[in-house]
């Protein structure tokens, strides 16, 4: 098997986090956003979309983050995806969650849109307005859900057992880290997060978006602060 993806991608982490905890063997081929190799001929073969990630299986090719974890999970028969249908589908259930309203709001509204030129709107005010709604949106209502009604008491997202949709979810929290984003205000989820960065791969999965992070720190964002 082969992943397409690219190390700093917030939907390519989780694959890799993945592969890496469950001991996938897997070919893996960096795919350089940084100059457009994405949207090459080559590529845009593989995924039209010209996004990352894409799994290689043989002439079987599947794009899409959420969709290459649940195969890859079944593929190996991890313990991160069990075959029991009501608890599958919880797990479908919360990916699902973090895919829709919430990745909408903290990905596309309010971090992307600072980070890259080709998110940001064309307008100063259309801007502003853009990542502020994200930063309210999230705040008051998306890291609410999830601090007290899908984590609360739980140890992650799911119950007390690690899943792909804590794979899935973290990465996606943790690109917050990149505008300085603080969970002091949601303490289940920054309890959660802490058991997740603890994960024996979390740090070489993560060495390249922390390194990004790093090059940030002293810059003004808008962001959910402490």
């Amino acid at each position: 098997m082969k992943l397409h993806f690219h190390p700093v991608s917030t939907s390519s982490r989780p694959v890799v986090l993945l592969c890496m905890e469950a001991n996938i063997a897997i070919d893996m081929s960096v795919v350089d956003l940084m100059t457009g190799a994405h949207m090459k001929k080559e590529y845009l073969d593989l995924n039209p979309s010209g996004q990352v990630p894409v799994l290689e299986d043989g002439d079987f090719v599947l794009t899409e983050s959420s969709a290459i974890l649940k195969y890859l999970a079944e593929k190996v028969d991890s313990p991160t995806y069990p075959k029991d249908l009501k608890t599958r589908a919880r797990i479908n259930e919360r990916m699902d969650w973090f895919n829709t309203g919430f990745g909408r709001e903290f990905a596309y509204h309010m971090i992307y849109p600072q980070l890259f030129p080709h998110h940001a709107r064309k307008h100063e005010t259309a801007q502003l307005q853009t990542v502020e709604w994200g930063r309210d949106k999230c705040e008051q209502q998306w890291f609410k859900v999830l601090d007290q009604s899908i984590i609360g008491k739980n140890k992650f997202v799911c119950g007390d057992a690690i899943t792909i949709a804590d794979y899935f979810g973290a990465e996606m929290v943790a690109s917050g880290d990149l505008v300085g984003v603080s969970l002091k205000k949601f303490p289940n989820v920054e309890r959660w997060m802490n058991t997740m960065r603890a994960l024996p791969s979390w740090k070489k999965v993560n060495e390249a978006t922390d390194g990004f992070a790093a090059s940030l720190k002293g810059k003004s964002f808008v962001s959910i602060s402490a």
